[in-house]
């Protein structure tokens, strides 16, 4: 039979196990201490975004005080890393709204981070579970709080606060479908350079980040452009700071855009991979099984640059879902009349153009395509997309091509 015990016993016995697990707890299971591995921080004449990335998900504090302005983070179970204590000489001389950053012990499990701002702002903080090579994040955004002149070609700012407080969908639900042109009215074509910011995008052998090519191509295609009479140019992005895939269509749309142009530079686990490749959109389904792979990597720039939580209804990828059949076949015709281009100046990956769901491709009235320009994973590509002179062929294609496809238009 089992042993019994009195029920004083028992409350003994109880008392002696609280005790044990007790000790266990403070000793054996101390709350682990995070440690802070990475500290970037983004400045633009939009916003400036700050990131702590860390070994675990950071536990915090935050509050915005006056006179002066200046934001207060105070983190627990951190240690102040010399890697943490960088952040002091992250702060650029140009960075329209942080003057300084000061990082100290309150205690020793909590690390209080001072931001002295050069305006008001209105500051969002969020946390980014792991993806790809990111661990944890802490991001803060900042964004002005005052009303500056925004210049009216350039939307930017508003759209995106308009996606940061959850009305960009309504906004662009309310933008008329485009009328029919005036006989010499521009064409306006929309440049997209991927990626940005704490998107990278992808990484070459050599360290080349794919977010710094793109850009430069797409400013040598957006002087070619402005020389053209018939064309009015506006690029997503004109400095390295991250724009949601959906505020990028969202801008396009707001300025009445008649063409939209993603470029990127490809990448694959194989580097022996090799050539540029146009994409089109496709609403059922890839024409490859790289053609989706590539969708699916791209479709996540919104994860890895770091989408608020506000934002997160809006990573579906059905940007607008009525997608027009003349949009579909028009998005063809300039993506084959941009690939036809490209053969001259590199070799191409696939002969005619690809098709697949890519997100920033989903605008229901603009003919899209995304260019990958060449393989940035492939080392002798990647060694051409650094070069002015491959630059300027890539940029000078993309044109050609947008050229001949306004011709065949008016034909």
């Amino acid at each position: 039979m089992p042993k019994t015990f009195s029920p004083k016993k028992r409350l003994f016995i109880k008392g002696i196990i609280a005790t044990c697990l007790l000790s266990v707890t403070r000793i054996g299971f101390a709350v682990a201490m995070a440690k802070i591995i990475a500290v970037r921080i983004w400045p633009s004449s939009t916003y400036t975004r700050i990131t702590l990335e860390s070994t675990i998900r950071l536990n915090y504090k935050s509050a915005l005080l006056y006179n002066p302005d200046r934001i207060v983070i105070d983190i627990d179970n951190i240690d102040l890393t010399p890697t943490l204590k960088t952040i002091s000489s992250k702060v650029l001389s140009h960075d329209p709204f942080i003057k300084l950053i000061s990082v100290n012990k309150v205690n020793p499990k909590i690390i209080r981070i001072m931001i002295v701002l050069k305006q008001g702002v209105e500051p969002n903080t969020f946390t980014l579970s792991p993806i790809a090579e990111f661990k944890h994040r802490l991001v803060m955004d900042l964004y002005p709080t005052r009303s500056i002149s925004i210049n009216d070609d350039d939307p930017l700012l508003a759209l995106l606060e308009e996606y940061k407080d959850g009305d960009l969908n309504k906004k662009q639900a309310n933008i008329p479908p485009p009328i029919n042109k005036k006989k010499n009215a521009p064409i306006i074509v929309m440049l997209d350079p991927g990626h940005g910011g704490e998107d990278p995008g992808a990484i070459g052998y050599n360290k080349t980040k794919e977010k710094d090519i793109v850009l430069q191509i797409a400013r040598r295609a957006y002087n070619l452009l402005k020389k053209e009479n018939n064309i009015k140019v506006h690029m997503t992005r004109n400095e390295d700071v991250f724009i949601p895939l959906k505020v990028r269509v969202a801008k396009a749309r707001s300025l009445h855009a008649d063409l939209f142009v993603s470029i990127h530079a490809d990448a694959f686990t194989n580097r022996s991979v090799r050539g540029s490749t146009v994409f089109a959109l496709s609403t059922r389904g890839a024409s490859s099984s790289a053609a989706s792979y590539l969708a699916q990597t791209q479709n996540k720039a919104d994860q890895i640059g770091g989408v608020s939580r506000s934002g997160d209804k809006y990573l579906d990828n059905t940007i607008l879902d009525l997608v027009q059949k003349t949009t579909l076949s028009n998005g063809a015709l300039l993506g084959s009349a941009i690939l036809n281009r490209m053969k001259g100046i590199n070799k191409l990956h696939k002969p005619t153009i690809e098709k697949a769901g890519f997100a920033v491709l989903k605008a229901p009235d603009i003919p899209s395509v995304l260019v990958e320009t060449a393989f940035i994973s492939n080392v002798v590509e990647e060694k051409k997309l650094k070069t002015a002179s491959f630059q300027n062929q890539v940029s000078k294609a993309i044109v050609d091509g947008i050229k001949d496809y306004l011709k065949k238009r008016k034909n």
